[in-house]
Protein backbone atom coordinates (compact mmCIF):
# COMPACT_ATOMS: atom_id res chain seq x y z
CA UNK A 1 0.00 0.00 0.00
CA UNK A 2 1.31 3.44 -0.96
CA UNK A 3 1.53 6.50 1.33
CA UNK A 4 0.65 9.71 -0.13
CA UNK A 5 0.24 13.43 0.14
CA UNK A 6 -2.46 13.58 -1.71
CA UNK A 7 -5.13 11.13 -3.11
CA UNK A 8 -6.48 13.19 -5.52
CA UNK A 9 -4.14 11.52 -8.54
CA UNK A 10 -4.61 8.21 -7.08
CA UNK A 11 -8.67 7.89 -7.44
CA UNK A 12 -8.14 8.44 -10.83
CA UNK A 13 -5.56 5.48 -11.65
CA UNK A 14 -8.81 3.20 -12.11
CA UNK A 15 -12.44 3.70 -12.50
CA UNK A 16 -13.31 1.23 -9.48
CA UNK A 17 -11.05 3.53 -6.73
CA UNK A 18 -12.90 4.95 -3.88
CA UNK A 19 -11.67 7.25 -1.29
CA UNK A 20 -12.99 5.57 2.39
CA UNK A 21 -12.33 7.51 5.70
CA UNK A 22 -11.18 5.10 8.69
CA UNK A 23 -9.71 5.35 11.49
CA UNK A 24 -9.24 9.51 10.79
CA UNK A 25 -6.90 7.93 7.69
CA UNK A 26 -8.26 8.43 4.29
CA UNK A 27 -8.12 4.91 1.52
CA UNK A 28 -8.44 4.65 -1.98
CA UNK A 29 -9.38 1.06 -2.18
CA UNK A 30 -10.34 -1.20 -5.41
CA UNK A 31 -12.10 -3.84 -4.79
CA UNK A 32 -11.32 -5.35 -8.64
CA UNK A 33 -7.69 -4.85 -8.29
CA UNK A 34 -5.68 -4.78 -5.40
CA UNK A 35 -2.55 -2.92 -6.76
CA UNK A 36 -4.21 0.54 -6.30
CA UNK A 37 -4.79 0.81 -2.49
CA UNK A 38 -3.23 3.96 -0.96
CA UNK A 39 -3.50 5.70 2.05
CA UNK A 40 -3.37 9.18 3.38
CA UNK A 41 -2.53 10.13 7.23
CA UNK A 42 -0.60 9.03 9.46
CA UNK A 43 -1.05 8.28 13.11
CA UNK A 44 0.10 10.80 15.65
CA UNK A 45 3.27 10.33 17.67
CA UNK A 46 2.04 10.91 21.86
Amino acid sequence: MQVLSSLKSAKNRHPDCQIVRRRGRVFVINKTDGRFKAVQGRSKKR
